[in-house]
């Protein structure tokens, strides 16, 4: 890390480093992509993972965190940049550094305003283009009068809004998304095949794909404010209805940055409850991945069959936290009551059970000569296009990736188990099915090695009723279901946060859409998009 401040310092001297790990570096606005983009290209760096990238409203100014990563090299480093101008706010885009930014800074602009030179669509993503004002910004006014509840559709617009520098000078640019000679449909934003209220704008020529508009937003609940106005612990509620295949995970993340913050060492059998806890979500989440996949490409027994086996997962989660979608279990400093006392033996039960299963999963569909054709060589990804859109989890590893959290940064008792990270190369539909079904067998395998280890012990720290977290920022992230979730908070030392904000794993999968179908045909972007497995709600928030 000091050769890396030693040529931060050099190539921009106004750059302010603070203490700490991860490396946190404030870049003025004006410098900022000329830094960005020596980290991502540097050979001794390669910063070309943008992890997170966080609106921030600091009071007298508006700005953005960065987090990077070296897929190389395995360091991270935390960028801020800020514009004091709260009446036109414009910082320079890194769109072109990381396409994980397209989006992300159309979220940012979205809530707070700030529109990136560089960046030729700053359309809103997630509220309406007509709404008034940016609603993460601190002096924001939420009555009622200035934005109405609208009855009548939001317009689609054809042509978009830009910011690009010509000659030193910034000016707005107009982008044409559709012109009046495309034929353009919509799929979505019925539930059915596009899993969840997502809306697709599809240019079709024939059946033929040529751009695909993603239209986010239809069930935004505005989490992340919320939780401002929250106590840490109320807080945790609200993971558990974002992706909510993966709530146990989620509010693992949380309860993660929140116990890195105070310093508390959560009890060794509150760790291997959590870990078994994260794996039997994880069984759940991809025998409905399964299922539903199946499914959408036309295999309705394969869906019955994922569903009777997920519902035994379910029953057993059931029996232990209360709950089978929202799992309220997590809290901080441990979990909310011990395991029940059926819960070694059914899991142990259900160990025996599923292999065969899957032998029967693979007769009734992996095989089958129509399910290979609808996926073999379909919407291909890249190793590099995964690292940039920052596809992580079982997709990015169908690509080529090692990005499994569990690997490269242990939590819970990972590091005490054996198991594989399922890696494939080919990058396509069917690779990305076969990682699924091949980490069921793991999570099996990690099962086995975890459910008669539990040690004896507390399964909670007793906290304080008030919670206060040290004035700073922290950043904590886990391997969910569909890839890393991560949880950064910055703290004023309140009982309330000032910012949280939350590494949407799905967010990247919907921004590879339009990169992944074009070119192929209509029917295909079902099977893509069923591939890929992003939840709705943890895309909006």
């Amino acid at each position: 890390m000091n050769k890396i401040k030693d040529k931060l310092a050099l190539m921009a001297p106004s750059v302010v480093f603070a203490e700490g790990e991860p490396l946190t570096v404030t870049v003025p606005a004006g410098e900022f992509h000329a830094v960005a983009k020596s980290l991502r290209d540097d050979p001794e760096m390669r910063f070309d993972f943008l992890v997170c990238m966080t609106g921030m409203d600091w009071g007298e100014t508006l700005g953005v965190v960065y987090h990077l990563r070296s897929t190389s090299f395995g360091h991270e480093i935390v960028l801020r940049t800020e514009t004091s101008d709260r009446e036109n706010p414009e910082l320079q885009s890194v769109s072109d550094l990381w396409e994980a930014a397209q989006l992300n800074e159309r979220e940012v602009y979205d809530f707070y305003g700030i529109r990136f030179v560089g960046n030729s669509d700053m359309r809103r993503l997630y509220l309406r283009n007509d709404w008034v004002g940016y609603p993460f910004r601190k002096d924001y006014d939420a009555s009622p009068e200035i934005n109405p509840v609208r009855l009548e559709s939001d317009e689609s617009l054809d042509v978009v809004p830009g910011l690009q520098e010509e000659n030193g000078k910034i000016e707005e640019t107009e982008s044409v998304l559709f012109d009046d000679s495309e034929y353009v449909v919509n799929i979505g934003p019925q539930h059915p095949a596009t899993h969840g209220v997502l809306r697709f704008r599809v240019s079709l020529e024939g059946e033929i794909v040529k751009k695909v508009d993603v239209n986010c937003g239809y069930i935004h609940r505005g989490i992340e404010k919320m939780c401002e106005s929250l106590t840490y612990p109320q807080t945790l509620a609200l993971t558990d209805r974002l992706d909510y295949l993966a709530a146990h995970q989620n509010r693992h993340a949380l309860c993660m940055c929140i116990e890195k913050a105070m310093g508390i060492e959560v009890p060794e059998r509150a760790l291997y409850i959590r870990t078994i806890m994260d794996e039997l979500n994880r069984l759940s989440s991809h025998l409905l991945f399964w299922s539903t996949l199946c499914m959408d490409l036309g295999a309705l027994t394969a869906f019955f069959y994922g569903f009777r086996d997920r519902e035994k997962v379910l029953d057993m989660m059931e029996e232990t936290t209360g709950g089978r979608l929202i799992q309220n279990y997590n809290v901080i400093g441990g979990v909310m009551a011990d395991i029940h006392p059926n819960l070694v033996k059914r899991v142990k039960e259900f160990i025996a059970y599923l292999p065969p299963m899957l032998e029967e999963y693979d007769e009734v569909f992996t095989g089958n000569v129509i399910a290979q054709q609808r996926m073999k060589g379909i919407g291909v990804l890249t190793k590099e296009d995964a690292i940039s859109y920052g596809v992580t989890g079982p997709s990015g590893r169908a690509s080529g990736w090692h990005c499994d959290v569990r690997k490269l940064k242990p939590y819970g008792v990972y590091d005490k188990v054996d198991f594989k990270e399922i890696v494939r190369t080919g990058g396509d539909t069917f690779d990305r099915y076969l990682v699924r079904v091949d980490e069921i067998r793991e999570s099996l395998h990690i099962l086995e090695q975890l459910i008669d280890n539990v040690p004896a012990g507390d399964y909670a720290v007793k906290t304080k009723p008030i919670i206060r977290l040290p004035e700073g920022q922290f950043f904590s992230s886990v391997e969910a279901s569909r890839g890393e979730f991560g949880v950064y908070i910055e703290s004023r030392g309140d009982k309330y946060p000032y910012r949280v904000k939350f590494r949407s794993p799905c967010l990247p999968l919907v921004s590879v859409v339009d990169h992944l179908t074009r070119g192929y045909k209509i029917a295909d972007l079902i099977a893509i998009g069923g591939s890929l497995d992003y939840v709705v709600p943890d895309v909006d928030r």
